[in-house]
């Protein structure tokens, strides 16, 4: 009975010792319990987890090449996580240099049978695809993949392009246990080091190693040894609401300040803005092209030419631009930018017609200037000193009557002063050629917003007939500008086909010019309520805003970024027939953000034997920063909530 006792402990114990096996995340080597630990506490929702990453760079003391080591240890958790086991490296290349991968080593260790089984990866099983002019992709999948396996890699790069020191990635889609990153930078290459993502280094040491390169003529350099590591760091997952996952992703970045070579000569790669502002105004592709006059009389009517009024004039002239000229699509902020081409041929990139507009607004005696952004897509630019190759769009600062307008004439659509969303990215680069370029702040000039006016009445037959008018301004109306004008009776009939719990008739739209900053469209509604025993349950939402919570996540690391200040109103107004009291109607809601930077407001007044109904949601601020999250998901919880959870229910009398 005893040894049964001791049998039976030892069984729990050893059970109760699995259960709590952590996984090896201090080194590269696969332990049992990472093949034994198939969950991870911290984020059940994950498919697959780096336990274990390391990168090494430094520069080859005989090649002068750098290279970098990389390694990484990964857990497949289930079949969602396979995804995970296809690698792809991408090696850049320019004017015959190319960067070179060696010593490719990639293992699937599986546990079968309580056994430890090892798959290595066949060098034919390595490929090689060609993504673009500069890069190549090192393509290869891990064998006898299996929920529960451990994958490690490893490889080594060699780069001739040494002023493109390797970055690296302390976060990516899954979440990380270890990633750790050591740099050797030596002494003749000065570096611009920037941590992005504002999560902090578990460990940021450095230290001086003397003589770590030797040149032929007898000169020497000492390196700065930088040890990085980040631990427990979260996936990033994308939400709505947010620009590219680039400007927050948690990773280090390496900017060429300063080469100096061994016989003394220094070259500056980073300049100031002084010295930048120049080199813009010099460049054929922007500064010569924001000089070059273009030909007022063909291009602009009369008319236009003879207004004395500047603010008329300047919105005559961007009226042309915009519906004379056509975006082929291409930004081409650097690239072979010509406006006299795109005069000739009526099309250009997003560069040569801003620039174009610019041109002809000057040469009018409009004060302008023109402004580098990066769009959103892109990311956001360094401002802690010039990296001209973050901008790839330019657009037009305008000031008339002491007022600023941001203009854009890439789209016909564009009411004047209004900017396409991909441009609204916080802050872009004025360049003055005469006081120096400057930073300013890019803010959509209009609140957009969408409301809905419902006036309707219920008869004695459990007919509801009425009224429906849809209002929306700036980048609400865009979209529904977009649709109607390109085919009226198509967008009539996206209508029609979206709300199928009732009849859309006699639509009309007020909007007559696609440039209005609204849209306006009306028609009438008509269905029968159904009647559930003694009550009769109306949905007073027939129009929703929004159909779920678009806030997730259980914490956000990054700002919410709309874009605009929004708003969303809704008003219903029924007349019930005398036939029937009212029994119930939805509550009141009154919610306000903190700092007054938004609210909602839900409100039911009964009159008689009607119903006014008003719902209004606002933001007051383009950006939230992460700060605003546990609030503005609260409140998108009560915005769906109302929507779908507000019955008003009859009787009859």
């Amino acid at each position: 009975m005893k040894s049964t006792y001791l049998l039976l402990f030892f069984i729990i114990t050893v059970s109760t010792f699995a259960q709590s096996q952590k996984f090896q995340s201090n080194d590269y080597a696969i332990s049992r319990s990472d093949l034994e630990t198939n969950t991870f506490e911290k984020d059940s929702t994950a498919n697959a987890l780096v336990i274990y990453e390391l990168g090494n760079s430094y520069v080859d003391k005989h090649s002068f090449k750098l290279n970098t080591e990389f390694k990484q240890k990964l857990k497949i958790f289930n079949r969602k996580g396979f995804d995970h086991a296809n690698i792809s490296i991408y090696l850049y290349n320019s004017d015959d240099k190319k960067v070179k991968i060696n010593n490719i080593n990639a293992t699937t260790t599986n546990l079968i049978d309580n056994k430890v089984v090892k798959t290595q990866l066949k060098e034919s099983d390595i490929f090689e695809e060609k993504y673009n002019d500069n890069y190549t992709i090192i393509k290869f999948t891990f064998p006898n993949i299996k929920e529960g396996s451990v994958l490690t890699y490893s490889y080594t790069l060699e780069s001739p392009f040494i002023y493109k020191y390797k970055g690296w990635n302390f976060q990516s889609e899954i979440p990380k246990l270890h990633s750790e990153y050591h740099a050797s930078i030596p002494g003749n290459y000065e570096y611009n080091i920037k941590l992005v993502g504002g999560k902090k280094l578990t460990t940021n040491t450095s230290e001086i190693v003397k003589y770590c390169l030797k040149a032929g003529n007898g000169g020497s350099a000492n390196c700065s040894n930088y040890v990085y590591v980040m631990k427990d760091i979260p996936a990033f997952i994308d939400e709505k609401y947010m620009t590219t996952r680039d400007n927050y992703l948690a990773r280090i970045e390496y900017e060429l300040k300063i080469y100096r070579d061994f016989e003394g000569g220094i070259d500056n790669i980073t300049k100031n803005w002084k010295t930048t502002d120049k080199e813009i105004k010099s460049d054929p592709n922007i500064g010569k092209q924001l000089n070059k006059n273009v030909p007022s009389n063909d291009i602009l009517e009369a008319s236009i030419l003879s207004q004395t009024d500047t603010l008329k004039k300047a919105k005559a002239i961007f009226e042309t631009v915009k519906n004379k000229y056509t975006w082929n699509q291409e930004y081409d902020l650097f690239g072979d930018t010509s406006i006299k081409n795109a005069i000739k041929v009526k099309s250009g990139s997003a560069s040569e017609i801003n620039i174009l507009l610019h041109n002809l607004l000057e040469q009018n005696n409009i004060q302008v200037k023109p402004i580098l952004l990066s769009t959103r897509r892109n990311g956001l630019p360094t401002t802690v000193f010039p990296v001209i190759s973050d901008f790839n769009y330019l657009i037009v600062q305008a000031t008339i009557n002491n007022k600023i307008y941001f203009l854009d004439a890439t789209d016909s659509f564009l009411n004047f002063g209004q900017l396409p969303f991909r441009c609204l990215n916080q802050y872009g680069r004025l360049l003055d050629f005469k006081n120096g370029s400057k930073w300013i702040d890019i803010e959509d000039a209009y609140r957009s917003n969408s409301r809905y006016r419902v006036n309707i009445s219920l008869d004695e037959a459990l007919n509801i007939t009425g009224d429906v008018n849809h209002i929306t301004s700036g980048h609400h109306a865009l979209s529904e500008k977009k649709s109607f004008f390109k085919n009226a009776n198509q967008h009539q009939n996206k209508l029609i086909e979206k709300y199928k719990n009732f009849t859309i008739s006699e639509y009309q739209a007020e909007t007559a010019e696609p440039n209005s900053l609204e849209f306006k469209e009306n028609f009438k509604i008509n269905y029968e309520v159904d009647k559930i025993g003694e009550n009769i349950y109306l949905d007073p939402f027939l129009f929703k805003f929004f159909e779920e919570n678009p806030f997730k996540l259980q914490e956000r690391s990054y700002p919410i970024d709309f874009g605009y200040k929004d708003a969303f109103i809704y008003s219903y107004k029924i007349a019930i027939d005398d036939a029937f009291e009212i029994a119930e109607t939805p509550k009141d809601v009154s919610v306000k953000l903190p700092e007054n930077a938004g609210l909602l407001v839900f409100k039911t007044t009964v009159k008689d034997n009607e119903i006014i109904m008003y719902f209004k949601l606002n933001f007051n601020r383009a950006i939230y920063v992460k700060e605003f999250y546990p609030y503005l998901k609260e409140i998108m919880s009560t915005v769906v909530n109302i929507q779908n959870n507000s019955t008003i229910v009859l009787k009859r009398k």
